[in-house]
This record gives C-alpha cells, structure tokens and sequence, in this order.
C-alpha cells in the first residue's frame, strides 16, 4: 500500500514522540512492504510564533489531501496568556472542526506488567478494556455565542453548551456498532438530571439503542461515572459520551493504566482520514530532555494503520510490539516506579526491534 501521512509535530514534547512514531511506521512499511510517505507541517503554537495563527492554511490544506494525520500535542506556558486572541488549542479545534471529525476514540486496557504503576489496587484493573468514544465537534467547545464582556463594571463570560439531535445520533450509533464486535455493552454518559442538552442526548441514545436490541444500553451521570470509573473499571465496555465530558473522564482513565503516556486517540468523522494523537499534552517541563513516553503516539499510529488505511494485521503487530517491550521490563521514566528508565528513543528502538523480530 501507497499512503501519505501529515506530521504535525506541534508544541513541547510533541515533536520527539512523533519522530519515534513515524519510525515505528518505517518499520512496519519494510516488514510489510507498504510505502508510507510522509509531509510535516506546523500547527498550535509553533504555527503561531511562524505565522500568527494557530491552523496555517497550508497545514489545513495538506490535511486535507492526506491519508491520515498525526498528531504529537500542542500548547505551553510561552502561549497561555488568557487575554490572547490567538491560542495553541484554536488549532486543534480548528483542525477537527474543519475535518469534520466528530468522533473521538480513546482505548484504555492497562498492561497487567504495569499495574503497579497505577494507584488502584491491582485487582480493580482486571479485565479492564474500555473504548471511550467522545462527541468531538459540538458541546462547549464549539457553542455560540461564545464571548466575554463587561456590564455594567462587571466581567461576564458566556459558552454555550449546544447539540442536535444528528450529532448526537452519529456518535452513538458508532458506539452501538463498535458495542457489536467486543462485549456488546454501551454506557451513554450524561447529565440528565440537570441539563436540558443532556436530557436530549439521554432520549436519542435511547431511540438508537432500540435498532440494536442485541446490545445492552444502560445510562450514567457523569459524575457518578467518575466514581465508578475508578472503584468498577471492569463494569464498562463502550462508554459514550459529549465532548467536555469526555474530555474529563478519559483523562480520569489514564489513572488506570498507569500514565498518560500510554494512551493513544483518533479523531474520526465521515471519510477515512482521521487525526491521531496521544491524549497527553505538550509536557512543556519534560521537552527536549529525551524522557518522554513514545507510547501513546506508538499506539496512536497502530490506530492510523487501522481506522483509515485499513492495515488491521500491521496495526496489531505494532501492538504486540508495545505490549511485549513493556513485558520485557523497558520501562521510560513516568512509569519506571524507582527503576531504571529507557529515554524515549530508546524505548522507540525497543519497541521497532521487537516489532522487526515478529513479537507476538
């Protein structure tokens, strides 16, 4: 297979993860003979020190014409500036909105060699293998009216919380569908008892779940699903969810794994070409030192390979790889637990040899 691939390195840690990624991908295009072609362009803060916006037109416009996207992170201290008219994030959003990315994927199954680095007991963590699956394009994040103003002396700031009942329904119907080829269970995450949207959301999950009786639908608040989360993991299967709580919840799910660094994305919409990304941020205070973990952009390029080129078998030899270099005892820093740590290269070479050998 013939594919083109954008990097977008972005900010912080960004670009080290990604290079160890796009490695992993040079692997599995000589072992499978694919021919993988890459075209790397700036977005978040790096895009906005070059050229005074967050999304260039030229990252956009090669975005679209690529197979597949990814993504290192975006954003650190050098743009927070609340007051700022431009920000790292406008590029993220920009990006998804634009691609018309409406589903967010995010797995979480934690590796049993790592269970000491999560701070649940180990028992919680059997059996746990949960596919989160977040609205990415409406909610907070993209309500209008959207603004801040004085009033009479005083500041006011205003996001509006919106959905339809099509967004809703896109994004449930792929979870019921996900629901069918794993434990054929779905949790729809809401806050029903509250919010009008939510009420919403709660009566088209149910009118979705109705076309498929072969899988369980049940209903959870979402600040009752953060308990749950944590003390009955197990409990889950596919959770879906909007965007702002999603966002929450699947970085309360990282706990379970043992580090953020260890969790992969993709951003999927209507056509086969998504964005994929680790779900950790831009770790300012780590950049450049070589101790990242590669893991989550690793497994974020697994899911590249599956979800928009189709590679199912290369995408679960990138996984073995991983899941056999973490039992090998490499470990980098945020998960070593005291011991020796493995700086991101070297895991990123640890995990191409392993992948090289065949590991299974």
């Amino acid at each position: 297979m013939k594919a083109t691939i954008i990097l977008l390195p972005g900010d912080g840690i960004g670009p080290e993860v990604v290079d160890e990624a796009r490695r992993v991908l040079d692997a599995v295009a000589a072992r499978f003979g694919h021919s993988f072609t890459y075209a790397e362009r700036a977005i978040g803060g790096i895009a906005i020190d070059q050229t005074g916006t967050a999304l260039p037109r030229e990252t956009l416009t090669a975005c679209r014409e690529a197979d597949a996207i990814l993504l290192g992170a975006v954003g650190g201290p050098k743009w927070d500036d609340p007051a700022a008219k431009v920000r790292p994030e406008q590029g993220l959003l920009g990006l998804r909105k634009e691609l018309g990315l409406w589903a967010n994927l995010r797995p979480v199954a934690p590796f049993a060699a790592l269970a000491d680095c999560s701070p649940l007991r180990p028992e919680r963590l059997v059996g746990v293998d949960v596919m989160v699956i977040r609205e990415l394009t409406g909610g907070l994040y993209f309500g209008q009216p959207r603004l801040r103003e004085t009033v009479d002396g005083v500041r006011r700031a205003v996001d509006t919380l919106e959905y339809n009942e099509i967004e809703v329904a896109r994004v449930v119907t792929l979870a019921f569908e996900l629901a069918r080829g794993r434990k054929k269970r779905v949790t729809s995450i809401d806050k029903a008892n509250v919010l009008e949207s939510s009420r919403l959301w709660r009566q088209v999950a149910i009118e979705v779940g109705a076309k498929y009786p072969d899988v369980a639908l049940d209903h959870q608040l979402v600040d009752s699903a953060a308990m749950r989360l944590v003390t009955a993991p197990a409990s889950f299967d596919v959770v879906v969810t909007e965007n702002m709580f999603g966002d929450i919840l699947t970085d309360e799910a990282s706990v379970l794994a043992g580090s953020l660094g260890l969790l992969p994305s993709a951003s999927l919409g209507d056509s086969k070409c998504g964005v994929y990304e680790p779900i950790h941020g831009s770790a300012p205070d780590i950049a450049g030192k070589g101790i990242a973990n590669p893991i989550g952009t690793i497994l974020s390029a697994a899911m590249l390979l599956r979800h928009s080129l189709g590679l199912t078998s290369e995408a679960a030899a990138i996984e073995a790889a991983v899941a056999a270099t973490i039992d090998a005892g490499v470990r980098t820093a945020d998960i070593a637990q005291g011991g020796a740590a493995a700086s991101t290269s070297a895991m990123g070479a640890a995990i191409r040899e392993r992948l090289a050998a065949g590991a299974a």
